[in-house]
């Protein structure tokens, strides 16, 4: 009689991972939109190219793949870092030194398990520190409600543009592992380390309104 018992699948055993865990006071909504639509996409995307290059056998793609993730990051944090100087010039140009406080701050809990997460997490920071220094000029009537408006939107997105193009990589890495032969052992991984099978889209309302 034949035996028709389905063999028991076996796990993986769960791997142990660096991580640090911070809070961070996060005011202004525009970066507390980004953390609420991006940033959790992101970080399940850094995650998922690491386990898919690792299963393809491609070690120095990880490290290629990393060093032009930090670049983008850095590229938009130099950016936002010159924006944050010119507006704190103005500021400084017409004797303002206090700031606004916030009606519905967020303690954002952070979980750092990659360099490049730690470095998208100061990009927010970033964002909310010139939103801050925007706000302010606009509450003293320095900048008017239509270009506060405007500049808030602009620099949002930015931080959205990224993500997504971030998760841009993870989709070509899943669709190039699956040509290579490799399509069932990247959806078990991914499956056993918490992920989807299948990349996740980074879906952001580019109707949003930057006004509010």
């Amino acid at each position: 009689m034949a035996d028709n018992t389905a063999p028991e699948k076996t796990t993986r055993p769960a791997i142990s991972r660096p991580v640090f865990e911070r809070s961070i006071k996060i005011h202004s909504e525009q970066a507390i939109r980004v953390i609420r639509r991006s940033y959790g996409r992101l970080i399940r995307s850094l995650y998922a190219i690491d386990v898919i290059l690792r299963i393809v056998g491609q070690e120095q793609a990880i490290d290629d793949i990393e060093a032009v993730v930090s670049k983008m990051i850095g590229d938009c944090a130099l950016q936002l870092q010159q924006e944050k100087a010119r507006l704190d010039k103005l500021c400084a140009d017409n004797g303002i030194a206090e700031s606004p406080k916030y009606t519905n701050p967020t303690d954002f809990k952070a979980r750092i398990t990659s360099p490049q997460i730690a470095q998208f997490i100061e990009l927010i920071k970033l964002l909310d520190q010139l939103m801050i220094a925007m706000d302010t000029l606009w509450l003293c009537q320095i900048l008017t409600s239509k270009q506060c408006s405007t500049s808030r939107y602009q620099w949002q997105q930015r931080l959205h543009r990224l993500a997504r193009r971030i998760v841009t990589i993870e989709q070509r890495a899943h669709q190039a592992a699956y040509a290579q032969g490799c399509g069932e052992e990247v959806r078990v991984a991914r499956e056993e380390s918490g992920l989807m099978a299948e990349p996740e889209d980074l879906s952001v309302n580019n109707n949003e309104s930057g006004a509010d």
